[in-house]
């Protein structure tokens, strides 16, 4: 292997959009494909340490830096025109999702693919693969992964606060507010919470829509599209039990829920939000545990990928 661990493209995609995307390769042929979607106000660069372990196990990874974020949203030479942070919408980000799956299966389609997301990447795959209107692309699907999904916040915002800025994303959608995370919730690693705030491409901002969407399509999913959860498709759902930002109690109420008949909740007892940068071997526990379970979920002759 070389020593950049992953190949990076950009792609077209949805809407005139160009996405900045990277692919982890085994050097063998892949036993897996895992397509990745990263959170809020963030970027894929953050998870360097993370997918390099799923390549060494023969799973090969498709991620990129989301609508309206990362380097598809910033970068000066390669970014769509009608690019700016933190713009895009629930519907923008579902047909990107569709995309993502399509373009990283591309002379893989005999390899078993898993979607993955992390906070509102970890709602954002729930929802997709309870939307009917994707079961063709959901249905190319062996399994789904979210860890720290955004469902409900884990301190809600009372609804009456929250309709004004509803109201307003359909008459000014791409007007951009503050949207601050605080970073000491993120990981019990100062270290990697300093750097979360230092970082160029993490701006706490975003468009009316952005926020109001992602906010609505958590209340969708427990209200009504947990009910369209294929019953045949496996989900993983890993959890920190002190998560302040996303709501574990909200996790476990759509696995109870949903009629599926392979579903797990991972608790992390004392887990904050980013459980993938936890220190003391939490966010090592949490790849393997990611890992295996894809590897646990491969029929026992994984087909040939054709590259």
């Amino acid at each position: 292997m070389t020593d950049t661990p992953y190949s990076e493209s950009w792609l077209a995609g949805p809407r005139n959009t160009i996405f900045y995307t990277r692919r982890y390769t085994p050097t063998s042929t892949p036993k897996a494909l895992l397509v990745f979607m990263h959170g809020f106000i963030e970027h894929i660069g953050r998870y360097e340490h993370v997918f390099p372990s799923w390549r060494d196990r023969g799973i090969s990874v498709f991620t990129l830096d989301q609508r309206g974020f990362g380097r598809t949203a910033e970068d000066k030479q390669h970014r769509s025109k009608d690019s700016s942070y933190g713009k895009t919408s629930d519907e923008d980000q579902a047909k990107d999702c569709e995309w993502a799956i399509k373009a990283a299966r591309i002379g893989m389609d005999s390899v078993p693919t898993f979607l993955m997301g992390h906070s509102m990447g970890g709602g954002l795959v729930l929802s997709f693969a309870s939307r009917p209107e994707f079961e063709p692309t959901v249905s190319s699907l062996s399994g789904v992964i979210a860890t720290s999904p955004l469902i409900q916040q884990t301190h809600p915002t009372s609804p009456l606060l929250r309709a004004p800025g509803g109201l307003m994303s359909h008459v000014l959608p791409n007007m951009t507010i503050p949207a601050p995370v605080k970073a000491d919730l993120l990981t019990h690693d100062a270290e990697c919470n300093a750097a979360y705030l230092k970082d160029p491409l993490v701006k706490e901002k975003a468009t009316l829509k952005c926020i109001s969407d992602m906010f609505d399509r958590g209340d969708a999913i427990l209200k009504s599209q947990y009910k369209s959860w294929p019953e045949r498709l496996p989900v993983l759902i890993c959890h920190g039990s002190a998560d302040e930002v996303t709501s574990p109690m909200a996790s476990n109420l759509f696995i109870e829920k949903i009629v599926a008949s392979d579903k797990k909740l991972s608790i992390y007892e004392g887990g904050f939000h980013e459980l993938h940068n936890e220190p003391n071997g939490v966010k090592e526990k949490l790849i393997e545990e990611c890992i295996s379970w894809v590897e646990s979920h491969l029929p026992s002759s994984t087909p040939v990928a054709r590259l």
